[in-house]
């Protein structure tokens, strides 16, 4: 079984203030590292919170307003200054080539590996070997997508029963049937589906990036484990949040009570809320109790469901 660490590096929004920093959040899988945004010192996040730089490193922008995307330039220069030879590639809107050119082109330091820039569309976007990362837009107000990590399904449970009473030794032939293979033991013919169990969903983590609620994003995170999304305001900035292009907590709460996932991660806090947080938290937990306020270099491990 593999581990899936979700780690929280900046949790604010707009600008950075005392306690938070501005929108990064790190998924470790199976020896990869994933980065969803990548705001202002991310790169002094990750090393104070220990998620490490991995070979393998995809980043995934949600879109190009600068608090999501400024600490990008200063991450790549210490990675090339660390000697970085393996290539990252990194996912993000219209205008995500252009950014990455203009800054690669100052004098101020070469990047000296390979970096390779794909345009974000819908659907399914990028696969590895346990997981994949599917898009769909946001509704913020420039071009923006949400994000969902995939773990892919697991083998099915074996029928340890049926398999124990039929004498079939654990081992290589338990691994074939795992595989699908059929086997042949005591003169019959063990077929998989007679001793395997369905496949087992993988895990799931839903980042919406900036939002205003949208019950496409709630069909999207259908029965997740986790949903980050938007919590900029409380709902006495309701109208302000739908200038702006963002949710209030209590509309987080919704969209995760319809979409019925296991836990919802307040996120994109306001400066405004620096020393009463909690505010937002207990609006939230009204409507949806699984509430969390993100906080930075907070860690979760998601679980296995089964």
């Amino acid at each position: 079984m593999s581990t899936l660490r979700l780690t929280f590096l900046g949790t604010g929004g707009g600008t950075p203030s005392i306690n938070r920093g501005l929108p990064s959040i790190a998924v470790n899988f199976s020896g990869e590292l994933l980065l969803f945004d990548c705001g202002e010192s991310t790169q002094r996040q990750m090393m104070k919170a220990g998620v490490g730089f991995k070979a393998k490193f995809t980043i995934f922008l949600t879109h190009l307003h600068g608090d999501h995307v400024l600490g990008l330039p200063g991450l790549l220069y210490t990675l090339s200054m660390l000697d970085r030879k393996e290539p990252i590639v990194i996912y993000g809107p219209r205008g995500v080539e252009d950014f990455i050119e203009m800054f690669q082109k100052t004098r101020y330091g070469k990047i000296q590996f390979e970096v390779e820039v794909r345009r974000t569309k819908e659907g399914l976007i990028h696969q590895s070997r346990g997981y994949e990362v599917e898009a769909i837009r946001s509704s913020h107000t420039i071009e923006s997508f949400c994000y969902m990590f995939r773990e892919k399904n697991r083998v099915g449970k074996m029928n340890v029963e049926f398999l124990e009473s039929i004498g079939l030794p654990r081992g290589p032939l338990w691994g074939k049937l795992q595989k699908g293979e059929p086997v042949e033991w005591g003169g019959r013919i063990i077929r998989p589906e007679d001793a395997v169990g369905p496949p087992r969903p993988g895990r799931r983590i839903i980042y919406t990036g900036d939002t205003m609620p949208d019950d496409r994003i709630a069909e999207f995170a259908r029965n997740a484990d986790v949903l980050i999304h938007d919590s900029t305001f409380d709902s006495s900035y309701e109208a302000e949040a739908a200038e702006q292009g963002h949710s209030t907590s209590r509309q987080a709460a919704e969209i995760a009570r319809k979409a019925r996932v296991k836990r919802l991660y307040l996120f994109h806090i306001s400066p405004r809320y620096e020393n009463n947080s909690e505010k937002l938290l207990l609006e939230a937990v009204k409507i949806f109790p699984e509430t969390y306020l993100a906080e930075d270099f907070h860690t979760y491990e998601v679980p296995y469901s089964d």
